[in-house]
């Protein structure tokens, strides 16, 4: 093989691809921080945990498990699951301290 064919091959395997799609959590903006009451916050709280049980699913072992780790050992599936769950994890974060906030003194729903 010659230094082209070398230098192609090693940048595929270290490129990391990720073949699986994992759901967004984007931060909590300053406007739903704002503007969401109580039962709105804990409404959030339920999607934001269905996100998650949605990124464990698509973690789970399959056939694009499979092909992520052939094209590149499954790190790019990896990192696209483990910054999924950090983003998850944070939004649940601030969810929770928003909910300490607007659903305190018994003013749940």
């Amino acid at each position: 093989m010659n230094k082209i064919g070398v230098v192609l091959t090693l940048a595929l395997l270290l490129s990391g691809c990720a073949l699986k799609q994992y759901p967004a959590s984007p931060p909590v903006s300053d406007v739903q921080q704002t503007q969401l009451d109580c039962p709105a916050v804990e409404k959030e709280i339920a999607s934001q945990q269905q996100v998650q049980q949605q990124i464990d699913k698509t973690g789970e072992f399959n056939g694009l498990t499979v092909l992520g780790f052939i094209g590149d050992f499954g790190i790019g599936n990896g990192v696209a699951k483990s910054l999924a769950q950090k983003h998850a994890d944070q939004r649940m974060d601030q969810l929770k301290t928003l909910e300490k906030a607007k659903c305190s003194a018994g003013l749940t729903s």
